[in-house]
């Protein structure tokens, strides 16, 4: 092909790049946008870390926090709580959710700041066990509902029996963080609703959904119930079904008392902090009324270890010698933070709540000494339930508390979750996959009470990984493990027993007419004679023998343990069941192999079997 001629070449269009104008910020047009944010403003836009993830949690999370915020309030007026939750379906994707208490009620004035200014209430800086700590929940709950319906938080509160209803209906000014009071009346015809004189009810209509089964309003209740056996619940379905939780304890949980900070549990910044705004004049002063545990001489000690002495004026302490004071504190043994502030649920409260709920066989509970944490008192508590109508091939359920309040969500998250994983299943005669749950008809309940809970997120639905909060689970798990272990393996054992005296006993009849027939002897009386022989061997196999022969106890060692409960008549045969997959494991295995091993072990040191075998190796 013949080049083009000069001047014919094909014309490229060129492109014209256009110079694109930035605006150039300066420091004044920066400063003039900046503005404060309000936290109203910023859990409105990021509602998902207050647990408003989707309607179905929207509606757990707002019974949740108006039914904590009810128990507190009774327990803190010595009143033993009657609750009333009400969910109201208005349209398919709208509900009301009313919640009535008998507590003793709210003040007028304190109305506006406990339900529309978020992070406003009385425990956030009181070192005591409470179900609330951050002053958010029930003024957000409130704030979703404007947020998703438009409609305000109506709160009617009675404080006693001479005084009428309060009704207040208020929203949230969240560009504020502050109430907005739509309506202010009192209502003296509202006073047939509180029976007791006093108490308060909360209204919120928000958008939700209603669904039943796992992580459900149904289950919270439920659990709560469980943890609060000392408190009456009255639910009622959308479907107008009455759910009534009945009181199983008369008696009010003890108080629990308010403690000073621990020094162990402070950083140098609040160390600091503290310096600044301590009301006390000399060092040794400060560090015996600002902290708990330190007396006169242990404050003298602290002080001369920085350097100062206990006359040191607090205003003359700068960053230097602070920095010297937290290093003496780090340095120095100081007794461990008291445990009056924490209130547990209790093993026998423990067992009454599991028995009234879930329907078992066995149940079993172990509380641990307090233990400590960052300087913050904590202390765990677990139960166990096995047998009954649970299914046995499926992992098993666990049921995670945190000062009494129910944990349904970020189950693989929580340290609880872990430690149940950690723990060897195997040795108390369960399957467990490697890495996973144990498999089995099994409730796992744990509860850990502490006057600060590490959660990992502003929703409080798991406890974080501490190293020491997970030694004191795994340790009480294995405590109720090993009552669990003992009754199964006694299980084990008086079945395989009563099935080997079920075949002697068949027999009986035709040994005594076979020795009849032979020797002439009177077969009445020889079978007699042999079913009072099998009568005594059979009494003989309902004690615990060791490998000697000897008795170990009567009835087992859980007949006298009273953490330990056995229902007979709820053994519906799960066990006979499950019997070869709970004991076909490796557990059991080297149990045996262990126990072989022992005989064989005093068969050769014992002189009388040896020579008993020579002897009849002799005759031979």
């Amino acid at each position: 092909m013949d080049p083009p001629l000069k001047g014919m070449e094909p014309q490229v269009p060129v492109v014209t790049k256009k110079k694109r104008t930035r605006k150039t910020a300066t420091a004044e047009t920066m400063a003039a946008s900046q503005r404060e944010i309000s936290v109203s403003e910023f859990f409105a836009k990021n509602r998902h870390l207050l647990g408003f993830d989707n309607t179905r949690k929207a509606m757990l999370t707002t019974v949740k926090e108006a039914v904590d915020n009810a128990l507190d309030a009774c327990e803190e007026g010595d009143i033993l709580p009657s609750l009333k939750i009400q969910l109201l379906q208005l349209d398919e994707t709208r509900f009301k959710i009313i919640v009535q208490d008998n507590g003793p009620g709210i003040v007028r004035r304190q109305i506006e700041n406990i339900f529309g200014k978020l992070l406003y209430g009385s425990k956030f800086h009181r070192m005591k066990m409470s179900r609330g700590q951050q002053g958010i929940g029930i003024s957000a709950a409130g704030m979703y509902g404007l947020m998703t319906t438009g409609k305000p938080v109506k709160i009617i509160s009675k404080t006693g029996p001479r005084k009428p209803s309060h009704e207040v209906v208020l929203k949230i000014d969240t560009s504020k963080n502050r109430a907005e009071v739509v309506s202010d009346t009192e209502h003296p015809e509202d006073d047939s609703m509180f029976p007791d004189g006093h108490g308060t009810i909360v209204s919120i209509e928000l958008e939700a959904k209603y669904q039943k089964g796992r992580q459900s309003v149904d289950e919270y209740l439920e659990q709560t119930a469980i943890a609060n056996p000392h408190a009456e619940i009255t639910y009622i379905t959308p479907a107008n079904e009455t759910i009534v939780f009945p009181r199983a304890v008369t008696e009010l949980p003890e108080e629990a008392k308010e403690i000073k900070p621990h020094p162990k549990g402070i950083e140098l910044g609040t160390l600091i902090q503290m310096l600044e705004r301590t009301e006390s004049r000399q060092l040794g002063g400060f560090l015996q009324k600002d902290f708990c545990r330190i007396g006169q001489q242990k404050a003298k000690q602290l002080a001369e270890g920085a350097g100062m002495t206990a006359r040191t004026w607090v205003k003359n302490v700068g960053h230097a010698e602070a920095e010297r004071l937290f290093k003496s504190i780090q340095n120095t043994r100081i007794t461990s933070p008291p445990t009056d502030c924490l209130v547990p649920i209790g093993s026998k409260a423990l067992l009454a709540g599991l028995l009234k709920e879930v329907k078992a066989e066995f149940f079993a509970a172990a509380t641990r000494p307090p233990s400590v944490y960052r300087g913050n008192p904590f202390q765990m508590e677990v139960a166990i339930a096995f047998g009954g109508e649970l299914k046995g091939d499926e992992s098993a359920r666990i049921i995670r508390f945190a000062n009494r309040v129910p944990l349904l969500y970020q189950q693989s998250a929580c340290s609880s979750f872990k430690a149940v994983v950690e723990t060897g299943w195997k040795n108390y005669s369960l399957a467990q996959p490697r890495g996973s749950l144990p498999v089995g008809p099994l409730v796992i309940m744990i509860h850990m009470a502490s006057v600060w809970v590490p959660f990992t997120s502003e929703s409080k639905e798991a406890i974080a990984d501490y190293d020491e909060i997970r030694k004191e689970m795994r340790l009480a798990l294995q405590e109720c493990g090993r009552k669990l272990g003992t009754y199964l393996r006694r299980r084990h054992r008086m079945k395989k027993e009563s099935e080997r005296r079920s075949i002697f006993e068949r027999y009986i009849g035709e040994i005594a007419t076979a020795c009849n027939a032979i020797t002439g002897v009177d077969a009445a009386k020889l079978y007699a004679a042999l079913q009072k022989q099998a009568s005594k061997k059979t009494a003989e196999a309902d004690q615990m023998l060791d490998d000697e022969g000897q008795v170990v106890d009567d009835g087992g060692r859980l007949a006298k343990d009273d953490d330990v409960i056995i229902l007979e008549n709820r053994q519906v045969g799960a066990l006979e069941e499950a019997d070869e997959d709970l004991f076909g494991g490796h557990a059991l295995q080297r149990t045996r192999k262990k126990s072989t091993a022992k005989k064989n072990a005093r068969r050769k040191s014992s002189p009388r079997k040896k020579t008993t075998t020579t002897k009849k190796k002799a005759r031979r």
